[in-house]
């Protein structure tokens, strides 16, 4: 039997040890995925770019309507596998004539192409929070938590999808279309 002290979870650091427990015992008893799977029946249809921003754009303008405007938002399949995040949020600063133009982007790990909506509105409220605060304090997690209520426990349960996924478990949801043969 593998232990928690000996193998953490690595996106579950700083849980209560209860927490853990439980989540190692469904781990080795390999029924992760049938709870979230039961949580969540279904993925999201937001396949493409531009699908993205408009979902990205309509969060911001209902939560966040005297913010900086977004001029990106994508997919990105580098992301989680070279710099070991779901999202990011970058601010690019360009002259143009006398003027400083800076255009901000949104990027999220392709990871999430497949997952259901509350997993895609968690990341999206997190990149759009650092829009008014940069660091991960207690106003970005009130901002957080104002965009999305149940803010906390959808970062949780990504965070146990993405256990599920290191600990080889296959991907629980797809949108691609079902062939017929």
């Amino acid at each position: 039997m593998t232990t928690i002290a000996t193998q953490p979870f690595r996106y579950l650091q700083g849980y209560p040890l209860e927490t853990l427990a439980q989540i190692e015992k469904m781990r080795e008893e390999q029924r992760l995925g049938d709870w979230l799977k039961n949580r969540y029946p279904a993925a999201h249809g937001v396949r493409t770019d531009k699908a993205l921003f408009e979902y990205v754009q309509s969060l911001k303008q209902e939560h966040l309507r005297g913010a900086d405007p977004l001029n990106k938002v994508a997919y990105d399949s580098k992301l989680h596998v070279v710099q070991h995040a779901l999202g990011t949020h970058t601010t690019i600063s360009r002259v143009q004539g006398n003027k400083l133009k800076a255009k901000r982007e949104i990027r999220i790990a392709t990871l999430f192409k497949d997952v259901p909506d509350e997993f895609l509105r968690m990341i999206a409220v997190h990149e759009l929070a650092h829009i008014k605060e940069r660091g991960h304090d207690k106003a970005f997690y009130q901002l957080c938590t104002y965009m999305e209520p149940r803010y906390h426990q959808l970062e949780f349960e990504v965070r146990v999808y993405l256990t599920h996924l290191e600990n080889q478990g296959p991907k629980l949801w797809s949108t691609a279309p079902k062939r017929e043969d």
